[in-house]
């Protein structure tokens, strides 16, 4: 018999105590282990979900098992729902506005650009903005953009305009113009005027923060709608824009209608730092910050929303819309409209359909295209004609984006824009005047209309769009939800490499089935604008405020939790703090050495944002693609690599320096761009003796560096006797007689 062992968890190679799996999150569920209060409370629960009449008999003491047949389907029923409630509870998020403190007087100083449309240069809102801006201490030059299709020309136009000594902020206006473009209706021109001028501004090398005006593109009060919808595309790129490029941006600043004295003040105040506040919306009342709030649970017992009629599914036969059809089909629906730019040719609808007609449901699968406005209003046309007409819409139809702010062009803007946002426009239009009676008007929205992300700049402005419309719908006394979600399980844009870098900082793909779920919430609880995403904020939060701190979220009790524990927040002192620091140990050591330093710097941070168990695991000369970095892991190392460094870096710092070591050199660069700062000689003579001593050279190589040495030193002895020399015949010309014959009687002995 063997003795008894410890037991140890055993690793994924038998030779190295290292774990690559993804560890869930450790739940503190009570002793049932699924909720329940206590062991004989799991029994009993997993009885009711089996149908075992007979131990439940037996349980509660009961002779006649059949007197439970009618009611444990029923608590089974009951019991899913409220598992299911439990698990999305957390899932469900709000934006908020709320108050901010007012600072007494915004001081600006130095010279600010503020740029406006070149129609729009001398309208009222820009002159009072420049008004305001002068006479609160800044100069201020106007630039009437006209180049705001070219990033080269714009930045050209910059040029001109900017003094040499640099500008101290950049006010943009341009967001202004709702004017659709006319090759591509589906973006307005603000949205691709502020693109280009941030692209421009990368390329003046314009480092002054960047603030973005609208007016009246927020809706921040309850039953509120925005009274500019085009321009609240502009708040979602500006969102991806805080994360790409936090050095170079200000903030999103939303005027009221009417821009008076008050509001003036108000606008000064926010340009001269009110805080750490970036999203505001200036109004009457006073000045308002975007807050990321819980979202209570509604309970909705006896109101579930039933579908009737047809349920219109754009983007029908992806794998997300397959989910939502199956559980319509399970609550019922009559009939279901499938569209899709394939139609019936895309893959594994045929199987789908039967699926959904097996449930019940009549299964319609048409090719659509529903920025095509002509197109969708056919389809609503023929499906009225052979009934029953759409009573419900779950616009899920998009296409998704992974390209830098930098990398963007208007043409990829406005294939993402058509599909998710004119689609919805058309939706919305034709629906309303074709008089449909809509029951739901569901539109699938993204969190990065939320809180904003990497490289989605034109995703996020159309997702902020649709949440826009469903606020102006429900002004209007017109059914609408939208539904920001974090990523899917199960399929649609979220692969499974995707979902797993995006795990390791904190946000998981949300299982289909509850995702669902979550839906019917909404749904059944008539809600507008909410929120969906499995967030763990504690892996979240930092990494997120890594490089600027995010008043929208740090009101949420888990990120103060996350941030206090790991003292993150972005704060600029800190971020200054961290670069200083690291060029005063770097400036103690010689150039090998300080390259070591860099390398293992690179290599640090870039196992840090690959979870890997050691920096070693990193290969210095291997390059970063191959090491597993993709464009959003790419920005997450430059993020952190800017923190330790202090250094304003580029979007595309790994595209432009491949591997570590190339990485390291760039960085030295910059670090001592102005020249390094030399240690004392002492210092350099003690690192030249720590060399010698731990070498091992041959005969010939010893005889080499001894010459070396003695050249060195006789030289040295030299330079020692000439100073001395110097020094006696300086003492000789400005002393007095007396003094002179003082000299000879001591150093000759006369």
């Amino acid at each position: 018999m063997l003795p008894e062992a410890e037991v140890v968890e055993l690793p994924t190679y038998a030779f190295q105590h290292e774990r690559y799996w993804l560890e869930a999150a450790e739940s503190v569920l009570p002793v049932g282990g699924d909720g329940a209060g206590t062991v004989a409370e799991a029994e009993f629960w997993a009885a009711v979900e089996g149908g075992d009449l007979a131990g439940l008999a037996d349980t509660l003491a009961l002779e006649d098992q059949y007197q439970l047949a009618s009611v444990v389907p029923a608590l089974a029923s009951w019991r899913r729902r409220e598992q299911d409630r439990s698990t999305t509870a957390n899932w469900r998020y709000r934006v908020t506005w709320a108050p901010v403190t007012e600072p007494t007087r915004g001081a600006l100083s130095g010279t600010w650009l503020v740029v406006a449309p070149a129609e729009q240069a001398a309208a009222g809102l820009t002159q009072a903005c420049v008004q305001t801006l002068t006479s609160h201490g800044a100069e201020v030059m106007l630039l009437e953009a006209t180049a705001t299709a070219d990033r080269e020309g714009l930045a050209e136009q910059i040029r001109t305009v900017a003094p040499e000594a640099g500008v101290g902020g950049v006010v943009s206006l341009l967001a202004l113009d709702e004017t659709p473009l006319p090759d591509h209706p589906a973006v307005s021109g603000g949205l691709a005027s502020t693109l280009t001028l941030v692209q421009a501004l990368g390329v003046a090398e314009v480092d002054a923060p960047l603030w973005v005006v609208t007016s009246g593109a927020m809706a921040v009060g309850p039953g509120e709608a925005p009274a500019s919808l085009m321009q609240s595309q502009v708040w979602g790129l500006g969102r991806v824009v805080a994360l790409e490029h936090p050095d170079r941006w200000g903030g999103l600043i939303d005027l009221p209608a009417a821009f008076d004295e008050p509001a003036g003040v108000r606008l000064a105040a926010v340009l001269a730092g009110c805080g750490e506040e970036d999203q505001v919306a200036i109004r009457s009342a006073g000045l308002l910050g975007r807050r990321l709030t819980r979202a209570s649970q509604l309970r909705t017992a006896g109101q579930e929303w039933t579908p009737r009629g047809s349920v219109l599914v754009t983007g029908g036969t992806g794998a997300i819309a397959g989910h939502v059809e199956r559980w319509l089909a399970g609550r019922g629906a009559q009939r279901l409209v499938l569209t899709g730019r394939s139609g019936p040719g895309a893959y594994g609808v045929a199987s789908q359909a039967a699926e959904l007609a097996a449930q019940g449901a009549h299964v319609d699968v048409v090719a659509c295209d529903v920025s095509e406005r002509a197109e969708l209003a056919g389809l609503l046309d023929w499906t009225a004609a052979t009934g029953p007409a759409v009573s419900s819409v779950m616009h899920t139809a998009g296409i998704g984006q992974a390209v830098t702010v930098e990398e963007t062009d208007v043409a990829q803007t406005a294939a993402v824009m058509a599909a998710k946002a004119a689609g919805a426009v058309h939706l919305h239009e034709l629906t309303r005047d074709l008089g449909l009676d809509l029951d739901a008007f569901v539109l699938f929205s993204s969190i990065s209309a939320t809180w904003g992300s990497g490289v989605q700049p034109a995703y996020a402005a159309a997702n902020t769009f649709l949440d826009g419309l469903a606020e102006h719908r429900r002004a209007q006394g017109l059914p609408a939800a939208s539904v920001a979600w974090g990523p899917w399980g199960g399929g649609g844009m979220t692969d499974e490499e995707t979902a797993a870098r995006m795990a390791r900082g904190g946000l998981y793909a949300m299982e289909p089935g509850h995702a669902v779920q979550a839906l019917a919430q909404v749904l059944d609880g008539r809600e507008g604008l909410v929120t969906v995403a499995d967030v763990d904020w504690t892996r979240f939060a930092t990494p997120f405020t890594l490089r600027r701190p995010s008043p929208l979220i740090e009101g949420l009790p888990e990120v103060r939790k996350a941030l206090d524990e790991t003292g993150g927040g972005g704060s600029a002192d800190a971020v200054a703090g961290a670069g200083a620091s690291l060029k005063q140990e770097l400036e103690g050591l010689s150039r090998a050495e300080q390259n070591r330093m860099l390398v293992g710097l690179v290599q640090q941070k870039a196992a840090g944002v690959l979870e890997y168990a050691s920096p070693d695991a990193v290969d210095a000369n291997r390059a970063f693609s191959d090491l597993g970095f993709d464009s959003l892991t790419s920005v997450e190392l430059r993020n952190r690599l800017s923190v330790a460094t202090g250094l304003q870096l580029p979007a595309t710092l790994l595209f432009d320096c491949p591997t570590p070591v190339a990485l390291a050199e760039y960085l030295w660069n910059e670090e001592f761009r102005d020249g390094p700062v030399r240690g004392s000689l002492v210092e350099e003579v003690d690192r030249l003796g720590s060399l010698l001593t731990e070498a091992a050279p041959d005969e010939n190589t010893y005889q080499l560096i001894t010459e070396r040495l003695q050249g060195l030193l006789s030289r040295w002895s030299e330079i020692g006797a000439t100073s001395e020399r110097q020094a006696v015949a300086e003492k000789i010309g400005s002393a007095s007689d007396d003094e002179i014959f003082e000299f000879i009687h001591k150093e000759l002995g006369r």
